[in-house]
């Protein structure tokens, strides 16, 4: 599909695989997404621009490579982007993070807005969105939307698990924005969960219901 990188690593696909399993406990699944995110982290940065500078080692002085530019803006979707950005930030500790407060309406399946706090000059950083699953992708869509309101110009999606109707959205309503993934599953149920899936991930990373 289009602007969508499926991470095919083999280290990637195992943990997804146990992250699927329902036998989990609350814990390992934890785990297991920060694992992953960790590992999705080095795919969806692989392009980040360098810059030579100066350094010296204990033997010599020499020019080596450093990333360019401001450090990047993680942009977690509560509350379970929270769990799947930990293990970006282990590799990233310098990295800004922006929270984004969004429920899907049990109903509608509509994102409403309860949160929203991001550094000021996202404008001038790559903002990555973080979230476990893409599902109807309303809200993937409606945080996008937020964030370019607020002046974020360089955007990426990173997910565990997508499925086609939530790609199909996000990339027919931001085509800028590409997307990251371990998984394209087929379908969507009547509870607009995805099919094979792994449930809900915030209810399985906190053990809530």
């Amino acid at each position: 599909m289009e602007g969508v990188t499926v991470v095919d690593h083999p280290l990637v696909q195992h943990k997804l695989t146990l992250v699927r399993d329902k036998n989990q406990s609350t814990k390992s699944f934890r785990e297991l997404v920060n694992e992953i995110g960790m590992l999705l982290c080095y795919e969806v940065t692989r392009d980040l621009p360098l810059t030579d500078v100066e350094i010296e080692t204990p033997l010599a002085k020499m020019t080596s490579k450093r990333i360019a530019g401001k450090k990047l803006v993680f942009a977690p979707i509560l509350r379970s982007g929270l769990t799947f950005v930990g293990g970006m930030l282990e590799l990233v500790p310098a990295a800004r993070v922006a929270h984004i407060g969004l429920y899907r309406d049990p109903q509608t399946f509509t994102a409403v807005e309860y949160y929203f706090k991001a550094p000021t000059d996202l404008g001038d950083r790559l903002v990555i969105v973080v979230e476990p699953i893409l599902a109807t992708g309303n809200t993937a869509v409606a945080a996008v939307e937020r964030l370019k309101e607020s002046g974020a110009k360089q955007i990426r999606f990173v997910c565990l698990i997508c499925a086609r109707q939530g790609v199909d959205q996000l990339r027919s309503a931001h085509p800028d924005v590409t997307i990251w993934t371990a998984a394209i599953d087929d379908e969507l149920n009547d509870h607009a969960y995805i099919v094979p899936g792994l449930g809900d991930a915030g209810d399985r990373s906190y053990g809530t219901k």
